[in-house]
């Protein structure tokens, strides 16, 4: 069995993390079995190196290894590629095809982005590791084949289980042993000897001198979370190994090429803001249902005005103003607002007299009688309302748009008030 440091040589892993040595530890004391293996970790970890590891390490390194990138394959077209399709099979199958888990047949296959898959092609995927069965697409004939499956995703397993979004019993196949690699981020003295090793790389590759940090620069780039992994440290060596004409750089100049600190901000904020946008959404509707009602208010203030018009009682007419503007609420009721001291005065009942049984019955009477001619004007009102509206609905025949267009009021408040006064 070889060592982690050979391993880590022949493969050009560069790195000293204790979580990275666990990695690649596990992958060599599994590679000599057959059992499946998930390989987890954010992307741009170099998850793709484990895989080919274990297929060195194993029984299988003189057969084919198949790397297969789930998530770059239309999901119409995927089970064609993984298990092969029949002549015939769909629209442009004019030949048979053998998938990749023919083709990989006693070697490896690594299925990387596996929580990409579709669900149909993750309940095939099963089959094949419970007993090494597949069935072309467009075939009836089981066919048979001996491959060992790595997977790998940069997806929350268990998030997508929940959400239904990957089959669970197919998680616990796969992830027979299950591999982490640690961020960047988490392995930060292994960031320097990273992007010395890239702009080596790129000092070779462009036929240039190497470029080399300050100790402040040094400071900076360990202090980044760099959300894109060692692919974007990559990135970022290249960009000034090509672009910087001088090979020192100092911090000023590396803040440049770094990420912004704010691009990688955990995702329960977007759910926070998401929820924040839902409401303000709903309130926005609610005004405008407010708006609307009060618009259909004042449409019906309008034509009660112009019923009113028709009276040449200038008395009456001021008090039905009065009386409209109260039913629609544009002005507040004076007797409302006042204290008790003022309502006793507007009804004429002395303070001091107020207990007085003989005299409340007055009062009572008074404020009775007060009611009533109120309770007169409203009654008017009604009829008048009920009559314009019967007699323009009774004038197009039963048609409210175009009786609502005459009262000039929205049709809605027509249907509303035809519904109020069962007409």
């Amino acid at each position: 069995m070889e060592s982690t440091q050979a391993v880590k040589q022949r493969f050009e892993i560069i790195g000293n993390d204790p979580g990275l040595n666990r990695a690649i530890e596990k992958s060599i004391r599994v590679a000599p079995t057959d059992i499946s293996v998930l390989v987890t970790g954010e992307s741009g970890v170099g998850k793709e190196s484990l895989p080919k590891i274990i297929h060195s390490l194993s029984h299988r390194k003189h057969a084919k290894y198949i790397a297969v990138n789930c998530g770059a394959i239309p999901e119409g077209t995927i089970d064609s590629e993984l298990f092969g399709h029949e002549k015939g099979a769909f629209t442009g199958a004019t030949q048979a095809r053998n998938g990749y888990f023919q083709e990989a047949d006693g070697g490896t296959i690594f299925l990387d982005e596996v929580g990409e898959l579709p669900l149909t092609t993750q309940v095939r995927l099963l089959r094949v590791l419970e007993n090494g069965e597949y069935i072309k697409v467009g075939s009836s004939a089981v066919q048979k084949t001996n491959v060992r499956i790595v997977a790998a995703t940069n997806v929350a397993m268990h998030d997508a289980i929940k959400k239904g979004k990957f089959r669970e019993d197919l998680y616990y196949r796969l992830s027979t042993v299950e591999i982490m690699l640690p961020p960047l981020r988490d392995r930060k003295n292994d960031i320097h000897l990273l992007f010395r090793k890239f702009a080596s790389d790129f000092a070779l590759k462009y036929k240039m001198p190497t470029i080399r940090l300050t100790d402040d620069a040094v400071k900076l780039l360990l202090n980044c979370r760099w959300p894109g992994n060692i692919r974007q440290l990559k990135n970022v060596t290249e960009q000034i190994s090509v672009l910087e004409t001088e090979r020192e750089v100092d911090a000023h100049i590396l803040n440049h090429y770094l990420p912004k600190q704010g691009s990688n901000l955990p995702s329960v904020i977007q759910e926070e803001k998401d929820q924040k946008n839902s409401f303000k959404n709903e309130r926005e509707i609610l005004y405008k249902v407010l708006f609307d009602m009060k618009s259909d208010l004042n449409d019906l203030k309008k034509l009660t005005m112009e019923l009113m018009e028709k009276d040449n009682n200038a008395h009456v007419k001021k008090e039905n103003e009065s009386l409209i503007n109260k039913i629609y609420g544009d002005e507040k009721d004076d007797y409302e607002e006042t204290s008790v001291e003022d309502q006793l005065e507007i009804l004429q009942i002395p303070e001091s007299n107020s207990a007085n049984p003989k005299n409340q019955e007055e009062k009572i009477d008074k404020y009775d009688f007060a009611e009533e001619v109120e309770e007169e004007e409203t009654l008017s009102l009604h009829e008048k309302e009920v009559e314009l509206i019967t007699k323009s609905l009774e004038r197009h025949g039963g048609k409210r748009k175009p009786a609502a267009d005459e009262l000039g009021i929205s049709e809605r408040t027509l249907y509303r008030k035809i519904k109020q006064y069962d007409l």
